[in-house]
């Protein structure tokens, strides 16, 4: 059971997209790519819109090779719009368009699954359920939980479990920390087998107390010790909104010693990849010749 990032905020995109290699079949997870367009005021940079593109490439190609693509939510992050060809002939596990979604997402998700059509792709609302393919492949979809704190308007995202011979891998989506409780206690049920790799969204701590009140960054920041000390996986990659934080290693300090205690490697997307922490959207002033 091979795992692999193609892209993420730690690697100068907005992105968490990961491919699952698992009992003779490639698994694509939520593979998409977008930037800010705009941070500290700022447009984004060349160095940014490069680094898109090659991402995008990258995500493209991997989309065609794949077998089976997920879509945990319709953040433009996580699916790539607007080119229906590359899911011709798909199977596609997605968010359920209609239900436990909020307005926004609903509209996308109307539009991306009409442009489908007549492609030959096989969707299923994948809410709950549990898929099992010829192999012993099992991919198993949480219930939607929500994309960070409890009520929040940004709506709910659904967490994967990839299971083949014995062994798993976890991925969370958005679930920024989790801050949800419920989503805490569906990984912790998903602590057997011990999962190999567990992709976590951390908190968007850059945004506490300005679009994101501080207690439920707290809360995120709570959630990930949890699953630290209650899944314990192998390996704990955590990415995405938390790496928007220059300051992300200070943040989250005491998860290190909690995570070394207790055996678990904890990194980032790029350093799982063996590759340097490039946070282009958080360096996007450095990246303009700002100050301030």
């Amino acid at each position: 059971m091979k795992a692999r990032v193609l892209a993420a905020d730690s690697m100068g995109v907005r992105s968490f997209a990961v491919v699952v290699e698992a009992c003779g079949y490639k698994i694509g997870v939520d593979l998409g790519a977008s930037i800010a367009p705009r941070r500290y005021g700022l447009p984004p940079h060349e160095v940014e819109l490069e680094r898109l593109e090659q991402s995008l490439d990258l995500i493209r190609r991997e989309i065609q090779d794949s077998h089976v693509v997920t879509v945990t939510h319709y953040h433009y992050d996580h699916y790539v719009r607007g080119e229906p060809d590359l899911y011709r002939g798909k199977t596609l596990l997605v968010k359920h368009p209609r239900e436990d979604i909020n307005p926004s997402q609903r509209g996308r998700a109307a539009r991306f699954l009409k442009s489908l059509e007549g492609r030959g792709v096989r969707v299923e609302y994948a809410d709950g359920r549990v898929f099992r393919f010829d192999g012993g492949l099992t991919i198993e979809f949480s219930e939607p939980v929500w994309h960070g704190e409890p009520g929040t308007k940004v709506g709910r995202v659904l967490m994967v479990r990839i299971l083949c011979e014995g062994e798993s891998v976890i991925y969370t989506s958005d679930v920024q920390g989790p801050a949800d409780p419920e989503a805490v206690e569906i990984l912790a049920e998903w602590s057997t087998p011990r999962p190999r790799v567990v992709f976590l969204g951390g908190p968007p701590t850059y945004f506490a107390g300005f679009k994101v009140p501080v207690e439920a960054v707290e809360a995120g920041l709570r959630g990930m010790a949890e699953v630290i000390r209650r899944v314990r996986p192998a390996t704990l990659v955590y990415d995405h909104h938390l790496l928007r934080d220059l300051k992300y290693q200070e943040r989250i300090e005491s998860h290190y010693s909690l995570a070394a205690g207790l055996g678990v490697r904890m990194v980032t997307a790029a350093e799982y990849m063996g590759r340097p922490v490039e946070q282009l959207e958080a360096r996007r002033k450095e990246l303009w010749g700002r100050t301030s």
